[in-house]
């Protein structure tokens, strides 16, 4: 039987075990909260910096195209990059007028121009204009067999992917132009290509809010090409003419540089992406 009375010799310690447990709860409760107060620390001082690190790192010219003089100089800036193992040079014309032009009497009056490279392609057997194209608001040709497109209305250019755009017409009704061409890049992820040769391949991309043209400096697959694209950080692009096709770029230099094979003209219907002065 329990004794529930204390002799006078006896000492009893009352709530002694309660409040151990309470003193090691305590401890459990400021241990969690240290922890917590710590992981918000490190979420306040790395998860904010990470994004723009990444951002950073996934447009490598974005600092340099955000120095670009967009106001008084005429020319065609260009930079180099490696993104992977494909290296690309890229040009930014600068106040310049865009349009196409159809023939190499583009080639005859250089100095009017500050960039220019060949559009839409040709066909070998028949020397027509592969796809939709619209010259100063005059369809030359019609079809769908490549999704990307490019229009110019009023100086600006759109590009995008898609297999009916209303620049076609739009084109046609207010005297501006419109060509089809691969697409490469759509909403900044890069279209996959069955083509499985190499070559040197260039690309009309918008770029950090700049129309640009890509130049790969290696022979390079399709699919290589618009990956490095996309990592650049471009939004949209579409292929143009590549390997050894005609091209001028005005880059400040005294006369300008030459591209391509300037003496292989054998199609009529060759045709131009313009920037002119």
């Amino acid at each position: 039987m329990m004794k529930e009375d204390i002799s006078d010799t006896e000492i009893r310690v009352i709530g002694a075990r309660e409040s151990r447990h309470r003193g090691r709860h305590w401890w459990i409760w400021s241990a969690g909260l240290a922890g917590a107060v710590i992981v918000a620390v490190c979420v306040c001082l790395f998860g904010r910096t990470s994004p723009e690190a990444e951002t950073e790192a996934a447009k490598p010219l974005a600092e340099w195209m955000a120095t670009l003089d967009t106001v008084t100089t005429t020319c065609a800036a260009t930079a180099d990059v490696e993104i992977g193992d494909v290296p690309l040079r890229v040009y930014v014309p600068l106040n310049a007028r865009p349009h196409l032009e159809l023939g190499y009497g583009v080639l005859d009056h250089c100095a009017d121009h500050v960039l220019f490279f060949q559009a839409a392609d040709v066909r070998a057997d028949n020397g027509k204009i592969v796809g939709a194209f619209v010259l100063r608001g005059r369809p030359l040709s019609w079809g769908l067999s490549k999704r990307g497109y490019c229009a110019i209305l009023d100086n600006a250019v759109m590009i995008g992917v898609a297999d009916n755009s209303p620049l076609f017409e739009e084109a046609t009704e207010r005297g501006g132009y419109f060509f089809r061409q691969y697409p490469l890049v759509s909403g900044g992820i890069a279209v996959d290509s069955e083509l499985t040769t190499k070559s040197i391949r260039r690309g009309l991309c918008e770029l950090d809010g700049h129309i640009v043209v890509c130049e790969s400096q290696k022979q390079v697959l399709m699919t290589e090409f618009a990956q490095a694209l996309a990592d650049l950080g471009a939004t949209n692009a579409i292929y143009l003419t590549g390997s050894n096709s005609v091209g001028w770029c005005a880059d400040g230099q005294e006369g300008g540089t030459r591209l391509g094979a300037w003496d292989n003209r054998i199609y009529p219907n060759a045709n131009f992406i313009v920037w002119s002065r």
